[in-house]
């Protein structure tokens, strides 16, 4: 698998994804040892003023002991795993000289949880960040929308398996979620590799 590879084509910005970047036994497999392995958890998020849970489970592993931070929360990362590194390992062979220190997981438990707009432009994360996203489980639509134009509109199914790189000035540009929806959907798993600076 891996090779087949689309050029997301939008204004400012280096987006490319792979539909079939791991076979879906192999992504089967490793979702199902993701969901016994990673420690999970659930911050707490403030949104104009009021706190709330978090609507979706995070985790943060990594090899540089480099904390994390955006949306006032702070994680602090446990050591990557066997699997994380041989994913890891993979995408940085799609996309040398990329070498990631850290992998932000978030784990979607029906179609109730989501991730609102934002960008990955974080101080931490340096100035045009690589950001590759690994989706398992249950698909999920994935938006865009430009920062100076919000007529500027993108929406993308990830499938179970698939890979998105987003590098260059993409951060900078275009803002990203992953919506709610009413359909009823079982588990997703994403797997965000980056550099903590």
């Amino acid at each position: 698998m891996t090779r087949n590879v689309n050029q997301i084509d939008l204004p400012q910005s280096d987006i490319s994804f792979y539909p079939g970047f791991l076979r879906s036994e192999d992504a089967t497999a490793l979702m199902d040892i993701l969901k016994r392995t990673i420690a999970w958890q659930q911050d707490h998020i403030m949104v104009f003023g009021k706190t709330y849970p978090q609507p979706r489970l995070t985790a943060l592993y990594g090899n540089n002991q480099k904390s994390y931070s955006y949306s006032n929360i702070t994680m602090y990362p446990h050591p990557f795993t066997k699997e994380l590194e041989e994913v890891k390992s993979r995408i940085e062979t799609l996309i040398p000289p990329t070498v990631f220190s850290s992998c932000l997981l978030n784990l979607y438990r029906d179609g109730k949880d989501s991730n609102g707009w934002h960008a990955d432009d974080e101080d931490s994360l340096g100035k045009d960040p690589v950001i590759a996203s690994v989706s398992l489980g249950e698909e999920r639509y994935f938006h865009f929308k430009n920062k100076q134009d919000s007529s500027l509109k993108y929406k993308m199914l990830l499938n179970h398996g698939s890979l998105l790189i987003m590098k260059g000035s993409t951060q900078h540009h275009w803002l990203h979620q992953i919506p709610k929806t009413s359909r009823k959907i079982g588990e997703r798993i994403n797997l965000t590799f980056r550099v903590i600076k």
